[in-house]
C-alpha cells in the first residue's frame, strides 16, 4: 500500500541486533556504577551491669554509621572481688553477641579489663575471641590507644574508683611506660551511684586534679559509666593538655576495629582528628 504523501509521517523505528547489544551493555555498565547499599558494621559491647542499653555517646559520635548489640555480665559493685565472680560469664555474652550479627567486640569497663594488670587484660581479649570467633578489644586497650596517641607520658587520673582500684590503675598505667602523677578517686563502688555525679562534678573534679598534677601532658577520666563525651573539649580547654576518657575512646578504638576511621569531630583533639 503506498504511504501517504504527508511529509509528518514517520517510519516506525526499526531495533536492529546492534542496538539491542549496546542497549544491554549500557544497563549492565549502568547498575555497575550504581552504588552499593551497604550495611552499618556491628559492634558488640560486653558490660559490666545488666541494665546497660546502646551507648547515647556512641550514637553521637557515629550515628548509622555504626550499629550495636549489647550484653551485660550483671556486676553490681567496681570491686575486684566483684569482677572476680563475673568471670565466668564473659565466654556465654561473648557468644549470645556473635549470634546477635556483631562484626566485633568490645569488652567494655575500664576497671573491669585494667585490675588484674596488662597480661590480663591481654587474656581476658583472647577469651572473647576464642568464644565468639570475632576481633575483640577491651576499654582498657582503647584508653591506652588514646594515650599513645596523644603522646601522653605524664598523666593526671581522675576516677570513679576507691584506692584499691586506684592503685591497680596506676599499676597498669606504669606498664605502659606512662607515670599517672596524681590519681585520685570519688570512691565509688556501688554501679547505681555512678549516675549521681553531675556533669558540672565531673568537669569540676577533672580540672582539680589536673591542677594537683605539675607538668602532665595529658588527663584521664577513667571509669565508662561516666557520661564524658560532651565534657573533653571543655576540659581540654580547661586544662591546656588532651583528654582521653573511657567510653568515648573505648568506643573510638571498637569503631576502628570494624573498619570506620574513629573520627567524631568537636568531642576533643584526639576524636577531631583521627
Amino acid at each position: 500500500m503506498p504511504q501517504p504523501a504527508d511529509k509528518s509521517y514517520t517510519r516506525p523505528m526499526e531495533i536492529t541486533r546492534r542496538d539491542l547489544i549496546l542497549g544491554t551493555a549500557a544497563a549492565a555498565l549502568s547498575k555497575q556504577a550504581a552504588p552499593a547499599q551497604t550495611k552499618a558494621p556491628v559492634l558488640g559491647l560486653i558490660f559490666p551491669p545488666n541494665r546497660r542499653e546502646i551507648p547515647e555517646e556512641g550514637v553521637a559520635m557515629y550515628g548509622a554509621r555504626l550499629r550495636y548489640v549489647t550484653a551485660g555480665l550483671g556486676i553490681e559493685r567496681m570491686t575486684p572481688d566483684s569482677f572476680d565472680a563475673a568471670l565466668s560469664l564473659i565466654p556465654a555474652a561473648a557468644r549470645q553477641l556473635a549470634q546477635a550479627g556483631a562484626d566485633a567486640i568490645e569488652l567494655t569497663g575500664t576497671s573491669l579489663t585494667f585490675y588484674k594488670g596488662e597480661a590480663f587484660n591481654r587474656q581476658l581479649r583472647e577469651t572473647v575471641m576464642q568464644a565468639s570467633g570475632l576481633r575483640a578489644t577491651t576499654m582498657s586497650n582503647g584508653v591506652i590507644d588514646g594515650l599513645k596517641a596523644v603522646g601522653a607520658t605524664r598523666v593526671a587520673v581522675a576516677t570513679a574508683y576507691n584506692d584499691e582500684v586506684n592503685a591497680r590503675l596506676r599499676a597498669f598505667l606504669l606498664e605502659h611506660g606512662m607515670e599517672p602523677v596524681v590519681i585520685e578517686g570519688l570512691g565509688i563502688e556501688a554501679m547505681t551511684d555512678i549516675d549521681k555525679v553531675t556533669q558540672q562534678d565531673l568537669i569540676d573534679f577533672g580540672a582539680r586534679v589536673h591542677a594537683k598534677a605539675q607538668r602532665a601532658d595529658a588527663l584521664l577520666v577513667s571509669c565508662g559509666g561516666f557520661r564524658t563525651l560532651e565534657l573533653i573539649a571543655p576540659l581540654e580547654a580547661r586544662t591546656s593538655v588532651p583528654v582521653i576518657s573511657s567510653m568515648p575512646h573505648g568506643l573510638w578504638a571498637g569503631a576502628k576495629l570494624v573498619g570506620l576511621d574513629g573520627a567524631a569531630p568537636g568531642y576533643g583533639k584526639l576524636l577531631s582528628k583521627t
